[in-house]
Order: structure tokens, then C-alpha cells, then sequence
């Protein structure tokens, strides 16, 4: 079986509160973009019963295979369901430490492949728990819809946002940015009001509209951040904003955009928003 683990940016991102145990609420629009990593999971009777094999192309990956969440999604459903070992070819193409959610969104598909190939028929809000456990926006990556999320990132609310027919330009700065660290020192702001609302005024309404609370910080770690966003609007850019806790910046436009020197090392994807 072979899925294509899709990528996603924030639209707007506040962190509204520091919790108790340790995670943090937020609110922000999550929409899934085209640039995606491949994953291909194969029952494999060569490999050790109740374990999985994995094997890394494409982009490096920090640390060992078996602490990937493709392995621990693994090993969550084989904690409740006597599956097969399988072998697991994953081609990284979304940047790690970019605020994509790449490894969440590898995660969440490797759940919905072993529920699929080996007919576990576990129901959504069994699935949703699970991918819970694996990260706070992984649900999100079961049905990759536009959706505002809230709580951690798992109360999910479908969105009428559309992007359709934009141009998308995704560039990211060399090296990523600490998840932990960028916690660490966000500035926790007031739930926004009417952020729904916000989300779907028109995009020429954005910019003042919504923004990233990450952004200030990330751009005193990479201050190329900075560059790339103010190039960006130079060009025509409608908005242009970080995603996640960064590095990663995109900016969307009416048409094809031309792409400066001072930037174009840092551009990594474009598409024509479906």
C-alpha cells in the first residue's frame, strides 16, 4: 500500500494558554498544501514478528528509524491488534523543523495504512485518540481538510476556506527551529475574536488580520525569516506568513511571482493551490 503523507501550513497561529501538563492551547487554521512525502508499507514475513522495518530515502532524517512516528504508530495499533510485521519504505520530501508537519502527517498515514491493509476496522474516534497519542496535530492528518483547530490542535472544526487557484511559493531557512524552544518563548495572546470570521474574509484582508505568534521569535533565531517575508510582499505577495513554530515561510499570490536573488536559495516548492 502506498499513501502520499501531505504537508500543511497554519493560516493564523495563537497560543492562548500555557497548561498545567505541560502542553499549550492554540488556535489556528491548519490547510493541507500538495508537497507531500511517499510511504509504501508491505506485510513482510522476513521481518521479526510484531515489529517494523524501515527504511529512509529523500531528505535526512535526525535520529534513529525506530523512534520515527511510523514506528510508534506501529507499535500503538500492535499494542491492541495482533498484526503482521511489515516492511515500511518512507521517501522524505517535506523539510523537518519547517512547521509542516511532515513527521505527524507520516504518522497519521502509517494508523490509516495498517487499519486498511489488514482490515482492523477501527472506528474514527478509536483512530483519532491514537493519533492523539502520537502528536497534538497528527489527527489533523487522518481527513487532511482545511479545519480551525483549537485545544492542543485536536479539536478539529472543518473550514469553507478556500485557496483555490492561488500561487503558492514555500521557502525554508537553513536549519530548523526548536519546537520546544519556540514554546518556550512565544508570546501567549488572548483568544482572537471572530477568528473563523477572519479566516474567511478575503485573503487581500489578511495581513493585520492574522499572524503568527512564532514569528517574532523565529525570526531573532533565523533572521532570514524576516528577509523572506518583506521580499516577498516586494514581489506582490497578498500574505506571506510562517507556518508552525517555523522555519518554514510561504506567501501566496494571484499569479506566477518572480522570485529574488536574495531568496531564491531558500525556495523550496510552489503549486497552483487546487
Amino acid at each position: 500500500m502506498i499513501l502520499f503523507p501531505h504537508a500543511k501550513i497554519n493560516i493564523g497561529l495563537y497560543v492562548t494558554n500555557k497548561r498545567s501538563d505541560g502542553y499549550h492551547d492554540i488556535i489556528t487554521l491548519f490547510y493541507p498544501i500538495g508537497l507531500s512525502d511517499i510511504l509504501e508499507v508491505l506485510p513482510d514475513s522476513s521481518v521479526p514478528h510484531g515489529s517494523v522495518d524501515i527504511q529512509l530515502t529523500g531528505i535526512g532524517v535526525v535520529g534513529e528509524p525506530a523512534t520515527n512516528l511510523v514506528a510508534k504508530a506501529y507499535r500503538l495499533i500492535s499494542r491492541k491488534h495482533d498484526i503482521p510485521s511489515v516492511r515500511v519504505f518512507l521517501h522524505k520530501q517535506i523539510p523537518t523543523g519547517a512547521g509542516l508537519g511532515g513527521g505527524s502527517s507520516d504518522g497519521a498515514c502509517m494508523l490509516r495504512a495498517l487499519n486498511e491493509l489488514f482490515n482492523l476496522q477501527i472506528k474514527d474516534s478509536a483512530m483519532q485518540l491514537m493519533a492523539l497519542e502520537l502528536g497534538s496535530d497528527c489527527p489533523f492528518f487522518l481527513n487532511p481538510i482545511p479545519s480551525i483547530a483549537r485545544g492542543r490542535g485536536e479539536i478539529l472544526e472543518p473550514s469553507a476556506v478556500s485557496l483555490s487557484g492561488y500561487h503558492f511559493y514555500l521557502f525554508q531557512p537553513a536549519g530548523g527551529i526548536s519546537t520546544a524552544k519556540a514554546y518556550q518563548n512565544v508570546l501567549v495572546e488572548p483568544d482572537p475574536d471572530n477568528f473563523g470570521e477572519r479566516c474567511r474574509r478575503p485573503v487581500e484582508m489578511w495581513k493585520g488580520e492574522l499572524w503568527n505568534g512564532f514569528e517574532p521569535y523565529a525570526i531573532t533565531q533565523i533572521p532570514a525569516i524576516g528577509l523572506i517575508v518583506e521580499e516577498l510582499y516586494k514581489k506582490g505577495a497578498i500574505y506571506c506568513s510562517l507556518t508552525g513554530s517555523g522555519s518554514a515561510v510561504y506567501g501566496l499570490f494571484r499569479g506566477e511571482a518572480g522570485i529574488s536573488a536574495e531568496i531564491d536559495p531558500y525556495f523550496i516548492w510552489k503549486e497552483i493551490l487546487p
